[in-house]
Order: structure tokens, then sequence, then C-alpha cells
């Protein structure tokens, strides 16, 4: 991994019995642990001012997750299993670190991975932070709160939907902003939300341009479906891994999950990457015309993204779960850049509230 650390950040390199990964850490190591799990084509590089800006009394902990930044390269995502590789990968750096119990953030992909744990081993979090969360059903190929699938083989979810001028352009490594489609002008438009472009822009292109790419990473493979967009997802790599096709009874274990962590929801409420209508969703564009076929709106509308994320947590409430709800007004998809004083008064009120409720350290 060639980005440079922020002062008070450091890099270590790890090897669990699942993984070899760069995992980054600030704070005493005697601290509360706090997990942060990093989205898709980024790295734990995004983590960093987030983790400096962290209460003393935190160990922050941050690992490339498998396909991203300083992760093996060979050792590939089987997205038959959903989330299930990061959740393991994560369960297995939280044992050889000898942490009970951890505080859990996760933004985006990093959201994905969170549903997941708290399905499936809620036991060892004592709250998680959903800052930015994909929804708990996938990204895709579905049209209704309760994700229902909008067509029997999850057309227009998985690694298909991943724009190939994008792909090419990683491929080559360019950090211009010369294409609409270049990684910098893609993140700053549906990521920071225009106008805001983080001051360490440069290094977390960087860590974009790392990503492991081709059919076993990103964009991973894909399947030529009968069904608009004529695309399915395959079974390798992050992007396929969130197509609610491998999610099984993931809502169910979340409910009935014991011990219920509590929640907080933090997310931007001008976020065009995760919403009711996604800039990359094809509900969203197939009216554009951009591809022939749209079969209309009432066939494939946009994914309710935000009302699948508030049912769920609706429900996780009346399961006897806890949630809080923070929109962050003028944010995009991270707030924890854009808006660092909102998304750190909310969070770090949460986590307090939350180590009180366990006695303290975790």
């Amino acid at each position: 991994m060639s980005v440079p650390t922020l002062p008070g950040i450091t890099a270590e390199t790890i090897t669990t019995d699942r993984l070899t990964t760069r995992v980054l850490f600030s704070g005493p190591r005697d601290g509360i642990p706090v997990l942060f799990i990093h989205g898709n084509f980024s790295s734990a590089t995004w983590w960093e001012e987030t983790m400096l800006q962290m209460p003393p009394q935190y160990r922050s902990i941050a690992p490339d997750q498998r396909s991203f930044g300083g992760a093996d390269p060979d050792v590939h995502v089987d997205a038959t299993k959903g989330m299930g590789e990061f959740v393991d990968d994560a369960i297995a750096l939280i044992d050889h670190l000898g942490y009970d119990k951890v505080h859990l953030v996760g933004n985006s992909l990093g959201g994905l991975v969170a549903w997941w744990m708290m399905a499936d081993h809620s036991d060892r979090l004592v709250s998680v932070t959903l800052a930015g969360p994909g929804s708990p059903y996938g990204f895709g190929g579905t049209k209704d709160a309760h994700g229902t699938p909008t067509t029997g083989d999850f057309a227009g979810s998985g690694g298909g939907l991943v724009n190939p001028e994008f792909v090419k352009l990683l491929l080559a490594g360019d950090r211009s902003a010369d294409s609409p489609f270049s990684p910098r002008n893609v993140m700053r438009l549906l990521v920071w939300g225009p106008p805001f472009i983080p001051e360490r822009e440069d290094a977390l292109i960087e860590a974009t341009l790392e990503v492991q790419l081709g059919d076993l990473g990103l964009p991973g493979d894909k399947v030529v479906s009968p069904n608009w967009p004529y695309v399915a997802p395959g079974r390798w790599g992050p992007s396929n891994a969130m197509s609610p096709k491998y999610i099984g009874n993931l809502i169910e274990r979340i409910l009935d999950a014991e011990p219920k962590p509590p929640v907080v929801w933090i997310y931007g409420a001008d976020d065009v990457a995760v919403s009711n209508s996604a800039a990359s969703d094809p509900g969203t564009w197939g009216p554009k015309g951009i591809l022939p076929g749209f079969p209309g709106t009432d066939e494939y509308p946009p994914q309710p993204m935000m009302d699948q994320i508030r049912t769920v947590l609706d429900d996780y409430v009346e399961r006897g779960g806890t949630y809080k709800e923070v929109a962050i007004e003028g944010s995009g998809h991270v707030p924890f850049f854009s808006h660092p004083d909102e998304f750190n008064n909310a969070f770090h009120a949460f986590l307090e509230q939350a180590s009180k409720q366990i006695g303290g350290k975790s």
C-alpha cells in the first residue's frame, strides 16, 4: 500500500487465519476498541481523519478489507456468501487482537458488513454506527421497502452495473479530472457530494486506485440476463457480494439476533449514492434512455434504499432493539468527511452512551 498515513496513525501488516492485510490504528492500546469498516472502491485510508478525531479513551482499528488496499491480492471474495467473507475476516481480526467486543462503524459497503455482523455476531458488538450504509437488501434489483426482487434473477445488481469506462480508467491509473468517468470525477459526483472536495483528495484517489481489479475483484464477473438491464450478478468480487441475490434470510437473522446492540444511523441528507433514487441505480437511469428496452417504472422502479433501511430498523425496535436516526443536511455519501463536526458530535455521544451501558471498557 503506497498511500502514506497521517501523523498519529500507525499501519501494521497483520496475518490472521483468514487474511494478511494492512490495519490502521490510533489511540491507546488499552483503549475501548472501535472497528471501522470501509466502503467499496476505497480502503482504511478513508477513515484516518475520523480516527484521529476520536476521544482519547478509544482504540481505533481500521483494516483494508479483502480486494482492497493492502490486502493479500490472492485472496478473493466469494460473492455467493454475501458479506460473509468480510464478516469472517473482521471476526478473525477481532479474535487476533484479543477483543471480546467492539464498537462497529461501517460506511457504504462497510455498512452492509455491519448489517451482517448484527445478524450473525451481535454478541461481539457493543454498538453499531451505520455511517451512510448500504441497504440491508444490498444494491440493485429490488423494488419496495421489503426488498421484493424486481426480476427472478436479480438483473440490474452485481458486477455488471459498474461502468466499464470507470473500470478502464481505474486500470489506467487515471488521476485526472479529464473524463466524467475518471475515479476523481466519479468520487466528486457520487461520493463527496458537490461542491465539497476533501482536503486529502489525492490520497483518497490513490486508495481507490489500489483496489483489486478484474473478474475476481472489481467489478467482478457478470451473467447475461434476458431481463432488463440484461446483466445479472456473477459469483466473484465485492460488487457481486452486494447483490440481493445472496442475502438469504439476512433480515430475519438481524431481527432474531440476541443481544441487540444499539444502533445509530448517520447519513448525508443529499446522498446520491444511497437514496430512494440512487444515481447509479438502473431504476433511476432507465427512464433516461441510456439503455434501450427499459420496461417502465412500474416494473423496474428505483430501489427505495432509505425506506428499506428505515423499515428494517423500525422492525428492529419492534423486536427489542434501539436506534437513532441522524440526517446531516448538505452532506453527501461521506458525512464524516464533508461535515466532520456534525458527524462526530452524533457519533461520539452515541459511543459514550453505549460504553456507559456496559460499564466502560469493552
